[in-house]
């Protein structure tokens, strides 16, 4: 039996690969490549021998996908594609709710009967929570398309599994609210290559490769100890660790749901220190006005996972995760490109 991994080019899937071909597991990667890298796909196939198999694809196509895990005998999906920023999404989005939906791959999952499906779905559900940190009982309010979109593949999920339970069809499926993820591979051999990035680690970073000139800081004057913006930021390997520590622990006719962060937040002052004391480079910056809608702190409580399956992230140090960030980019200052 495999794994289907959705997304499996992009920055979470294929470190998603990489660890379940570490862990000796088979897994069939689909990604459409429209943001995903080659380079990934090569150290993946390099890794994983032939327990990896990889197809150019998207999640809208509903027949690709049934054969796909017929073919290879799929049990479970990790379903990491999606379109994923929010700015783009308010111009966007139709094109967020189309590539985003979940009704394709659910069909598939129906006629080929597989049993779990992972969803990666995001904080961005509960838009500007009324209190931090951020439990799962806080109210669904999302303030972008993208938002909405993923809390729609929530349900999408739920009455799919009512259908299977009155079916006596054995399924479950659990959705995972990522906060902010970062970091790469401590081995150097995966990264983080978007175009252009998106995510504050890596635009710093790109600071200090010689790429920018400075880094803007957008708004200094929040509710904070340091004036600026508090996320929540989990790394990428304690992110997938979940995933799989969720995927084994689910039991038939069982919906679950969990935040995926630290329990605690870092300032965009405190990631720039870091950075900084990390990679020896100045790091100029300028302020800027605030965006619209930035949240003065943001971070999860991880109380339920860590309760329920015993999870907790291992790798909560700043400078740790922003190491293996610097490492992957230092060396790979172009990306993935050769």
């Amino acid at each position: 039996m495999a794994i289907l991994v959705t997304g499996a080019a992009g920055y979470i899937g294929s470190h998603a690969v990489q660890r379940l071909l570490k862990d000796g597991r088979t897994v069939v990667g689909l990604d459409n490549m429209e943001r995903g890298n080659d380079g990934a796909v090569e150290a993946l196939r390099e890794l994983g021998g032939k327990r990896f198999t990889f197809e150019q694809g998207d999640t809208t196509d509903r027949s690709h996908l049934e054969r796909l895990m017929l073919h290879n005998h799929v049990d479970a999906v990790l379903h990491f594609a999606a379109l994923s920023l929010v700015g783009e999404s308010v111009l966007r989005p139709l094109e967020y709710h189309r590539n985003n939906s979940l009704v394709p791959l659910m069909e598939a999952v129906r006629d080929a009967r597989v049993k779990r499906v992972v969803f990666s779905s995001t904080c961005a559900v509960y838009g500007q929570p009324p209190s931090t940190p951020v439990t799962e009982d806080a109210p669904y309010a999302p303030l972008s398309p993208y938002g909405m979109s993923k809390l729609h593949g929530e349900q999408v999920l739920d009455d799919f599994l009512g259908g299977r339970r009155h079916q006596n069809f054995p399924f479950a499926f659990a959705a995972l609210r990522y906060f902010n993820v970062a970091g790469c591979d401590r081995t150097g051999v995966l990264g983080e290559d978007h175009d252009p990035h998106s995510h504050i680690i890596p635009i710093v970073l790109e600071v200090a490769l010689g790429k920018r000139e400075h880094i803007t800081i957008f708004g200094e004057d929040y509710d904070t100890p340091d004036g600026t913006c508090i996320r929540d930021y989990i790394h990428v390997e304690d992110l997938v660790d979940a995933h799989l520590r969720v995927l084994d622990a689910l039991q038939d006719g069982e919906g679950r749901r969990y935040n995926l962060g630290i329990g605690k937040g870092y300032s965009v002052k405190d990631i720039i220190e870091s950075c900084r004391r990390v990679t020896g480079h100045a790091i100029p910056t300028e302020v800027g006005p605030r965006r619209p809608g930035d949240p003065p702190a943001l971070f999860a409580d991880p109380g339920k996972v860590q309760k329920e399956l015993g999870w907790k992230a291992e790798i909560t140090e700043l400078d740790a995760i922003i190491e293996s960030a610097w490492k992957w980019m230092k060396a790979n200052p172009e990306g993935y490109k050769k």
